[in-house]
């Protein structure tokens, strides 16, 4: 059980290390993760939704006339996304939000997007279940992570990583988000592993018209 004391330590590690954090995945998209956030957000469309926004390295990549709103639980982060937003003259509604508790009603968005941030929210489980609550029926769900390698050898690298990473800034390297996505009841449309399976991304659909 996640208390508010351990998320408001998260969040606050998570706003001293802004520029840290670019850094990082910029360099991770080059060594693991690839094409994802081209791979995702090249398949938005409409009314589109990004949980965890991060410091914005999406918003380069996603297609010109979409409605991009995007949340982040960090003040800092959203800041450094609007700058970005900005100097790409990019149009978005970039603020601080919960992805646990999104302030959006039921059913209000075509596209909601999440990449490399499941595996930091304290309860993903809640946190799927709200991107569910807001899609459209025919909406998509658009997803990218690293999950649990498909690796024994390495799946123990990551559980111990665990040991320091999950009490120091609440970042988990085992989890499936796909499991939870199905349990919701999407349609899985594509899915793709690499990386000894530690990266996954994939496209589901809300059912419904």
């Amino acid at each position: 059980m996640v208390t508010d004391k351990q998320r408001a330590r998260w969040a606050r590690c998570w706003d001293k290390g802004v520029d840290a954090t670019d850094r990082s995945m910029r360099r991770l998209d080059k060594v693991l993760f690839r094409d994802s956030r081209a791979w995702v957000c090249g398949q938005a469309e409409g009314t589109v939704l990004e949980i965890g926004v991060g410091t914005g390295l999406n918003l380069p990549h996603y297609p010109s006339d979409v409605r991009l709103t995007g949340i982040d639980l960090s003040p800092g982060m959203i800041r450094a996304a609007q700058e970005r937003a900005r100097a790409l003259g990019r149009e978005a509604d970039l603020r601080t939000g919960d992805a646990e508790h999104l302030d959006l009603p039921d059913a209000s968005v075509d596209t909601v997007v999440c990449t490399f941030a499941l595996c930091s929210i304290p309860d993903d489980r809640r946190a799927l279940d709200e991107m569910v609550r807001v899609l459209r029926p025919g909406g998509r769900l658009l997803l990218a992570d690293h999950v649990a390698s498909s690796v024994p050898p390495l799946r123990l690298v990551q559980r111990m990583t665990e040991w320091i990473s999950i009490p120091v800034g609440g970042e988990h390297f085992r989890r499936r988000p796909l499991l939870h996505v199905l349990a919701a009841g999407l349609q899985v449309e594509q899915r793709e592993r690499f990386a000894a399976g530690i990266v996954e991304r994939l496209v589901a659909r809300r059912p419904g018209v």
